[in-house]
């Protein structure tokens, strides 16, 4: 499996011109790829291959003098921007076919500069290295100062370093490991300790061991400061340096909800996956849900995010991760007798089962219940059910086509 380590970067004044100036030459490298493509598919000639584009648009335009600039950056970063545009009109193309999983993906759109995000990657041919003095060499930007928070636990393949839309810089290292070897430090729980898992408002998650834990409400929370920050935007004016600096400030005050979120699921997920070998979700209809009057209340719960954590940390750690379907009525059926109550409004917290007259909490019994359902699809074919495919933490440079809803962190 593919993880990512992310790690902030703290770049000198003059490399963060250095870096500026590698994010636009990838920028353009990327529009003019995707230039190529269009305009050989309006002219109904064949599209260009990589090794064509590569010659036009990099190799021979460095020595042009409108794009001479080009070689002031690595080739490696140029060469990957064109590896990112096969990939996007792969996907794209795949998605025409119906060969890819999840949801559709738009064709390629051009990069533009004011984008909330730019990256750049370089592979193990750019000879990056990290130092003695623990700094990251990049080739033609030099030597990065890193905030480490961790070891790395093997040689990464590749490095993305990422500005996002708060002005802060990551490195994102891309590792190729088996099952996590790490995992000798935690005591290996009962082999037949599972829980099921109950998503809701009110209470973020309820176990069907009883426990309740508490939403944060990060949005909620933040929303003063986010209105206020939002106001000073508002009035500035467009263009100017001060709107800059507001904006600055919304991004940073957003930043930090969406940090205290991502904390947030990753204790409770490793929480989770460490004190239970199996682990089962309900398949929440969350665009569904981002629909209706509880729009920003699901999108500060964050639950897509959270069952991601669980799926790949159980592939990582060697649990079972168990998603039952979202038609299975775990709110009808009582958990100790298997009675179907039907459908009841959410106002109703407890009921009393009419055939057993056992008194039920109705977020408890549906953990309850995810949990049985959980046993029963894993019974059913013989094996564990297996996790989803994990995607890596931070996301590779690519296009601006409608992404997959599937991610991982």
């Amino acid at each position: 499996m593919q993880l990512r380590y992310a790690f902030r970067l703290y770049p000198e004044p003059g490399q963060r011109t250095a870096l500026a100036r590698a994010f636009g030459c990838a920028r353009v490298v990327f529009n003019d790829a995707v230039r190529a493509r269009e305009d050989a598919r309006a002219a109904g000639l064949p599209f260009p291959n990589a090794g064509e584009l590569s010659k036009r648009l990099i190799t021979r335009a460095r020595h042009t003098p409108e794009r001479c600039w080009l070689g002031e950056v690595s080739s490696v970063v140029l060469q990957q921007s064109l590896r990112d545009v096969e990939a996007a009109y792969k996907s794209f193309f795949a998605s025409l076919k119906g060969e890819r999983k999840g949801k559709r993906v738009g064709a390629p759109r051009l990069k533009s500069r004011k984008d909330a995000r730019q990256s750049i990657r370089f592979t193990a041919n750019a000879r990056w290295k990290i130092t003695g003095r623990g700094r990251l060499l990049l080739p033609k930007i030099g030597e990065v100062r890193v905030k480490w928070s961790r070891i790395l636990p093997a040689v990464p393949s590749s490095v993305t370093v990422i500005l996002d839309s708060a002005g802060r810089y990551f490195a994102s290292f891309l590792i190729d490991t088996g099952p996590d070897t790490g995992r000798a430090r935690w005591d290996d729980p009962d082999p037949g300790s599972a829980v099921g898992i109950d998503l809701g408002l009110t209470h973020f998650a309820v176990l069907s061991d009883g426990t309740k834990i508490d939403s944060p409400r990060f949005l909620r929370r933040a929303e003063k400061k986010l209105k206020r920050v939002q106001r000073e935007l508002s009035r500035k004016r467009k263009g100017s340096r001060n709107r800059a600096k507001a904006r600055l400030k919304v991004a940073r005050a957003h930043a930090a909800v969406a940090d205290a979120r991502k904390e947030f699921h990753h204790q409770l997920s490793t929480k989770l996956i460490r004190e239970n070998q199996s682990v089962a979700v309900e398949d929440l209809a969350v665009s569904g849900l981002a629909r209706t009057r509880l729009a920003k209340s699901v999108h500060d719960a964050g639950w897509s995010q959270f069952v991601a954590m669980l799926a790949y940390k159980a592939e990582r750690y060697g649990r079972t991760f168990v998603k039952i379907g979202r038609l299975e009525p775990t709110s009808q059926v009582c958990s100790a007798c298997g009675h179907r109550d039907g459908p009841k409004p959410l106002d109703v917290r407890e009921w009393t089962c009419p055939a057993c007259g056992t008194l039920h909490d109705r977020d408890v019994n549906a953990a309850k219940n995810v949990k049985r359902a959980a046993g029963l699809a894993v019974s059913a074919c013989g094996a564990p059910v297996g996790p989803e495919p994990v995607l890596a933490q931070r996301e590779e440079t690519g296009s601006h086509g409608i992404p997959d809803q599937s991610r991982a962190a």
